[in-house]
């Protein structure tokens, strides 16, 4: 029985395709809110933020990217249907393509708050936190499944098209889908 358990455990655990880093949060999880308040105090903390591309720049040695603050879910996507908190930059010792990295796309970062770097928004400069990354997870854009669950191949979010007020295919004719004429 213990065999099995382990059995099940390893091919569920197997099922996760996201870096251990993105998927666990660090062991004290701090909050953009609490970095952005004292960023001295927490220099050099572990984080795991996430939001929407802003923009990329590409350096000689590095890219930065900035960053929309949105709150994690637990599997570490940004929500964003909650408010957003802010921005933020990540610092890469890597190429990252702005081609793949485009305005608006999903992305969560696990890595380490270095400080602050002050950017230009519109013609007001901010002080941002930055962050050195060690993982960057860019997340596939979420696309509407009609052929899922009750859905039956045909395209409809419950296998059959809505037809208005009185009641769904085939039709609505008295009682429930009947009597027939």
């Amino acid at each position: 029985m213990k065999l099995y358990l382990l059995a099940m455990y390893l091919l569920l655990a197997a099922c996760s395709n996201l870096p251990p880093a993105i998927e666990d949060p660090p062991l004290y999880d701090l909050s953009y809110n609490e970095a952005i308040q004292n960023i001295a105090r927490y220099k050099e903390a572990p984080v795991r933020w996430g939001g929407t591309v802003i923009d990329v720049e590409n350096e000689q040695n590095f890219s930065l990217i900035q960053v929309l603050y949105y709150p994690l879910n637990s599997y570490g996507r940004p929500q964003l249907d909650n408010p957003n908190g802010g921005r933020f930059v990540i610092k890469s010792p890597e190429f990252l393509d702005p081609a793949v990295y485009t305005k608006n796309s999903e992305i969560t970062v696990a890595g380490r708050l270095k400080g602050d770097v002050e950017r230009a928004v519109g013609k007001k400069y901010l002080r941002l936190p930055m962050i050195s990354a060690t993982v960057i997870h860019l997340w596939p854009d979420y696309a509407p499944n009609y052929y899922g669950y009750g859905s039956f191949g045909y395209g409809y979010p419950y296998g059959y098209p809505y037809y208005g007020y009185y009641g769904y295919y085939p039709f609505y004719r008295g009682g429930f889908f009947g009597p027939y004429w």
